[in-house]
C-alpha cells in the first residue's frame, strides 16, 4: 500500500465510519467511489466489505433493538435475491463499467437528495415496496456498497424518528453485508492484498463509528449530508469521465 493510496483510504473509511455510526449509513457507500479513484473498482470493494461489516457490528451496539424490525425483514428478504442479480452482473462485466455505475449511482444519489420533486413522500407500510427497495438495495449493494440510497428512499417515506431510521439501516446492511460474502469470495473480490489493507485500515473505521454514533447527537445533519453531496458529485464525474476515456 503505497502512502497516497493509504491516506485516500484512510479518509474515505474514517468517513464511512462517521455516516454508519451516525447517520444511518446512506453515504457510506462515497468510501467506495473514493476509493476507485485510486484503486480498480474490484479492489475498492473488496476492501470495502470487511471494513463495513466491522463498521456495522460497531455501529449497531449503541442503538440495538432500536429498530423497527417489520421493516427490516421485508427489506432484508427482498435484497437476497437483488444479492445474487449482482453477482451474476459482475460476473460479465468489466472494471469500466463498473466505474461507470458507481459513478452514475453516486451522481444520482445527489440528484435524488437537491432535488424536491424526488423527494419522498410519506405513505403507509407496503410490503411489495419494501421487498422491490430491498431487491434494488441487494444488487446496489454488491456492486458498490450503495444500497443506502434505495433503502433511505423506502424508509425515509415512513416517516421513522431519526433513532429507529438509523437502527433500521444499519441493521437490514449489517445483515446484507454478511450476505454478500460467500459470493464476493466465490468471485475472487478477496484478495490478500485487500484483507491486509483491511487489517490496517480496521482503526478507522472504528474511529469513524465512534465519531458518529456522537456526532448523530450534535451534529446539523444538513451540514454532513451536503459534505457529501459535493464530495459524491466531484466523485462520481471523475468516474464516469475515467469509465469513457
Amino acid at each position: 500500500m503505497d502512502l497516497q493510496f493509504f491516506a485516500v483510504a484512510a479518509l474515505a473509511v474514517t468517513f464511512a465510519g462517521v455516516s454508519k455510526g451516525g447517520f444511518g449509513g446512506g453515504p457510506a457507500f462515497a468510501a467506495s467511489a473514493i476509493l476507485a479513484l485510486v484503486a480498480t473498482p474490484t479492489q475498492a470493494i473488496g476492501l470495502m466489505l470487511p471494513l463495513l461489516m466491522l463498521m456495522d457490528v460497531t455501529a449497531l451496539r449503541p442503538f440495538w433493538k432500536k429498530w423497527d424490525w417489520v421493516r427490516a425483514k421485508i427489506m432484508i428478504i427482498g435484497a437476497v435475491p437483488g444479492v445474487a442479480l449482482g453477482a451474476v452482473f459482475y460476473k460479465i462485466t468489466n472494471d469500466d463499467v463498473l466505474r461507470l455505475l458507481i459513478g452514475l449511482v453516486s451522481l444520482g444519489f445527489v440528484v435524488w437528495q437537491i432535488w424536491p420533486k424526488t423527494r419522498v413522500k410519506e405513505a403507509n407500510f407496503s410490503a411489495p415496496v419494501g421487498l422491490i427497495a430491498g431487491l434494488v438495495a441487494g444488487f446496489t449493494s454488491f456492486i458498490s456498497h450503495a444500497g443506502g440510497p434505495p433503502g433511505a428512499m423506502y424508509l425515509l417515506s415512513q416517516k421513522l424518528d431519526k433513532t429507529t431510521y438509523h437502527a433500521t439501516m444499519t441493521l437490514i446492511f449489517w445483515i446484507v453485508n454478511m450476505v454478500k460474502v460467500i459470493p464476493y469470495a466465490f468471485l475472487g473480490i478477496f484478495t490478500f492484498d485487500t484483507v491486509f489493507n483491511g487489517i490496517l485500515l480496521a482503526p478507522f473505521a472504528i474511529i469513524g463509528v465512534w465519531l458518529g454514533v456522537r456526532a448523530h447527537y450534535v451534529l446539523s445533519e444538513v451540514v454532513f449530508f451536503r459534505l457529501t453531496y459535493a464530495l459524491l458529485a466531484m466523485t462520481g464525474c471523475k468516474l464516469i469521465f475515467d469509465a469513457l476515456t
